[in-house]
């Protein structure tokens, strides 16, 4: 008898949770106009941290001089936040006051 599983112990039943994985939140990098900046300077950044080809790099430059503000891309949080201190970092070692932002998409 000892063979047997006793009734109401579930002995022999097997659940399955359901998990759920949500896709990480998106964060906007946007960069802000400013008197100093140069555009050739943010047009370097963007080539180089934000790997953009030189016309949208300058397409995206003039967006942000005309309109104050461009969302220069969409990113997990620690690429979003990593890619705006680089460029952070890039004008304030050349002088430059560039204000980069990260956004919840």
């Amino acid at each position: 008898m000892a063979d047997n599983p006793k009734p109401g112990t579930g002995a022999g039943t097997r659940t399955r949770e359901r998990v759920v994985i949500d896709e990480p939140r998106q964060y906007k990098v946007v960069f802000h106009n400013d008197d100093f900046t140069t555009m050739e300077f943010v047009t370097e950044v963007l080539r180089r941290v934000f790997n953009k080809p030189a016309d949208e790099a300058v397409t995206l430059m003039m967006k942000v001089h005309r309109e104050g503000q461009a969302t220069v891309g969409i990113y997990s949080y620690d690429v979003a936040m990593t890619k705006a201190s680089m460029a952070t970092s890039m004008a304030r070692q050349e002088g430059f006051p560039l204000r980069i932002t990260c956004e919840p998409e």
